[in-house]
């Protein structure tokens, strides 16, 4: 796909993605719930892109969405699903034979608000926008390492390995809308979380990934233009994790 003059969705306002595509001459639409966040990424991408604010846990709010934008561009010719939710917990923890702890419900259910049921309210209304308007399109599921599993993540890894499902499961249905479906499966990337986080336990982190280093937004925006630039990028997830395994 040639970028230049098409529009994307990007769900949890991606400033380093939408600055990617717009420098190819493409517009985002920007989401997330911080109205003063998309409103300050839109300006940063500039080329007519738009910030939204939506819940893309609520049906309704998706839908919405979806519509506005067909009605602000005329047309949407790609999704990126980015945003996702951290709710980090063990299953169970016990200590001297009495149990002390245990992953709550809420705690479980929040992240497959975001991370699951978000990703497919988005793909589902990205998925109809872009048939109707007929001129094809992609979707970008951003999924991660930890969909393989990961200690202390039981939520996280799940959503994350059913994002990855939905790729294979969406190529072969809306090939016939002439929509790709690809996704990204990140490391650990550099992001204001972790550059709060102690020098020793940054070290830590990058002593076991084979890169050395942590992987950059910069990295990540590539790989997504990488994918929508090729048309024959399909049903499959890039690993973009510098060599690191859980």
């Amino acid at each position: 796909m040639n970028i230049k003059g098409k529009v994307f969705v990007i769900t949890g306002a991606a400033r380093g993605l939408g600055l990617a595509i717009t420098s190819k001459g493409g517009t985002c639409a920007l989401v997330d719930l911080d109205q003063a966040a998309v409103a300050s990424a839109a300006s940063i991408c500039g080329n007519k892109s738009k910030g939204y604010v939506c819940n893309i846990t609520q049906e309704a709010d998706v839908e919405a969405l979806f519509e506005q934008v067909l009605t602000d561009f005329g047309r949407l010719d790609g999704l990126v699903n980015n945003a996702g939710l951290l709710r980090d917990g063990m299953l169970i923890k016990f200590k001297d034979g009495e149990l002390q702890s245990k992953m709550s419900l809420s705690q479980w259910q929040s992240v497959i608000n975001v991370n699951l049921t978000g990703t497919f309210l988005c793909g589902r209304e990205g998925a109809a926008a872009m048939a109707k308007v007929g001129n094809g399109g992609g979707i970008i599921n951003i999924s991660s390492i930890a969909k393989a599993g990961n200690i202390g993540q039981s939520n996280y890894a799940a959503t994350k390995a059913g994002v990855a499902a939905l790729v294979t499961t969406w190529a072969g249905e809306l090939k016939r809308f002439g929509i790709r479906a690809a996704g990204i499966a990140p490391g650990v990337i550099a992001t204001d979380m972790t550059e709060s986080m102690k020098p020793e336990a940054l070290e830590r982190i990058e002593k076991v990934i084979p890169a050395g280093r942590l992987g950059n937004r910069n990295e990540l925006a590539e790989t997504a233009i990488f994918i929508i630039e090729n048309d024959y990028m399909n049903g499959r997830l890039i690993e973009l994790d510098g060599g690191l395994r859980f």
